[in-house]
């Protein structure tokens, strides 16, 4: 089996973020990343579907040369190659989805699992887009999965239950919490990692959809009212929501 699986790196969840000067971005000094978390799901998942049909596994990622930490830590739990689409240039969802397409169409694989979303960007639109691009079947939010023959089983998360789907490979997945428990390397596997290469690619698509115009961090909440004269609060209440918060 020929699984790929693609994998970011976002800012850690404990880093403070702040704007760069541009206003377009942040600024990253002193900034920590690593791999997207959704990614790992994904990840486990490619392993596990190596180790129980055989094949092997490469994992893809688009950006930087600091791009390379999150193939690396994909080596550290059990995938066997790495491509890194290099790109110094600032890029959105589409240009991302293309060039993985791209470079995807050329390996022809059985599988391709993805995070369901980056937490940095939080769109949700690059499996799908990527599914659009190579015209193939995309499932996100799955956290069940199955692999029978030429058949892939998907349980997926849908408001007030849940979903299941039936496709046929090529498949791509979006992986969800759930699905596993992604492993923690070990000193062996570790080792291992560092003679594994990471291949470069260059872009083959470079126009992006979108522009930033400007990012900002939201606004610190105000504090807190308390109103503790029960039913006499009322009119102090309506007063303060139209006022104020101006939603009556």
């Amino acid at each position: 089996m020929k699984i790929i699986v693609c994998v970011s790196l976002v800012p850690d969840t404990t880093t403070k973020i702040k704007i760069s000067d541009s206003k377009k971005s942040i600024d990253e000094a002193g900034v920590s990343f690593v791999i997207n978390p959704y990614d790992e799901f994904a990840v486990e998942e490619a392993v596990q579907l190596k180790e129980k049909n055989g094949g092997d596994v490469t994992a893809i990622s688009f950006g930087t040369d600091k791009y390379k930490e999150a193939i690396k830590k994909a080596f550290q739990m059990g995938a066997d190659t790495g491509i890194l689409i290099k790109s110094d240039e600032a890029f959105d969802s589409f240009t991302v989805a293309k060039n993985l397409a791209d470079a995807i169409k050329e390996l022809n694989p059985d599988i391709i699992l993805f995070g369901k979303q980056s937490i940095d960007f939080d769109g949700s639109q690059i499996p799908s887009m990527v599914g659009e691009l190579l015209n193939i079947p995309s499932v996100n939010v799955v956290t069940k999965l199955e692999i029978n023959g030429d058949k892939a089983t998907a349980e997926r998360e849908i408001e007030g239950g849940k979903e299941i789907i039936e496709a046929k490979l090529p498949v791509i997945i979006g992986t969800q919490k759930g699905i596993n428990n992604p492993r923690y390397p070990n000193l062996k596997s570790i080792m291992a990692s560092k003679s594994k290469l990471i291949a470069e690619k260059p872009p083959t698509y470079t126009g992006n959809k979108s522009e930033v115009t400007e990012m900002h961090l939201p606004r610190a909440k105000s504090k807190g009212k308390i109103l503790s004269d029960g039913a006499a609060s009322v009119p102090e209440l309506v007063k303060l929501l139209r006022e104020e918060a101006k939603v009556v």
